[in-house]
């Protein structure tokens, strides 16, 4: 179904837990560049590319593509060949199983300072951020979004903004790091309208418990839909990765 324009301006408004706009050099942009390339299956465990298949496609030079490179070697996205070039490295599954709880520790944790403003936490929340989110999230059936890509993407916005609309800066940056790496295995998990219909459900939920001041609640429901995609995630195989690359 399509959207309304309120929606989607709420959806805008709901990607504002992201971090701001800085100015990025040369080596940046093909750092963001290939990060996406990976993340929207362009580039898939095992894929083996070049700098110079790199420099070409993005019309730069080969030091900041040097540069980038290096950097998401550091992060364990790719690996150097030996004299032949780079290659994307297979999933590490413990490690996104490590991110996965280090990721319901925070949103949990954020949930209960939404919910105790005032109490037990001194942190201001950010009320116009989670009325932008139940725009969004609480609507009619037959206004929810079908596009998979959107909805993965306004899922990714929703769990960022709750952690940012919690008033912890430094929980909101650790958040946004793990939502990096851990994307393109949660970009797996919405392959199938099933997965689209529960994840309007299960935020609507989250979000009706936090406006209710239920914190305990709220917190319940965050960790079995964070649980649900772990399972998920425990599912997937090399050939879905193909398989998504192929309507990438």
């Amino acid at each position: 179904m399509q959207t309304t324009k309120a929606t989607t301006a709420s959806a805008k408004k709901a990607r504002s837990g992201a971090a701001p706009a800085e100015r990025r050099s040369r080596a940046d942009e093909v750092y963001e560049q290939l990060k996406r390339d990976i993340a929207d299956f362009k580039l898939v465990p095992g894929d083996r590319f070049t700098e110079n298949s790199v420099t070409e496609r993005l019309a730069v030079s080969r030091t900041p593509v040097r540069q980038a490179l290096t950097r998401l070697q550091q992060e364990g996205y790719v690996e150097v060949l030996f004299r032949s070039g780079w290659r994307v490295l297979p999933f590490d599954f413990a490690k996104f199983e490590q991110l996965y709880d280090l990721r319901m520790v925070l949103e949990t944790t954020a949930a209960h300072r939404l919910c105790d403003e005032g109490t037990r936490s001194p942190n201001p929340v950010n009320h116009a951020m989670l009325d932008d989110l139940m725009a969004l999230w609480l609507v009619p059936v037959a206004q929810r979004s079908t596009d998979t890509v959107q909805v993965s993407q306004w899922d990714e916005a929703f769990h960022c903004a709750l952690v940012t609309a919690a008033g912890n800066p430094e929980m909101a940056r650790v958040h946004r790091d793990v939502t990096e790496r851990i994307r393109i295995i949660r970009r797996l998990d919405f392959t199938k309208q099933a997965r689209i219909d529960a994840t309007y459900e299960e935020h609507g939920k989250i979000l009706k418990a936090i406006r209710a001041k239920r914190g305990d609640q709220a917190a319940m429901l965050l960790r079995a839909h964070i649980e649900t995609s772990q399972a998920e995630v425990r599912k997937i195989t090399l050939h879905q990765v193909h398989l998504a690359r192929q309507t990438a």
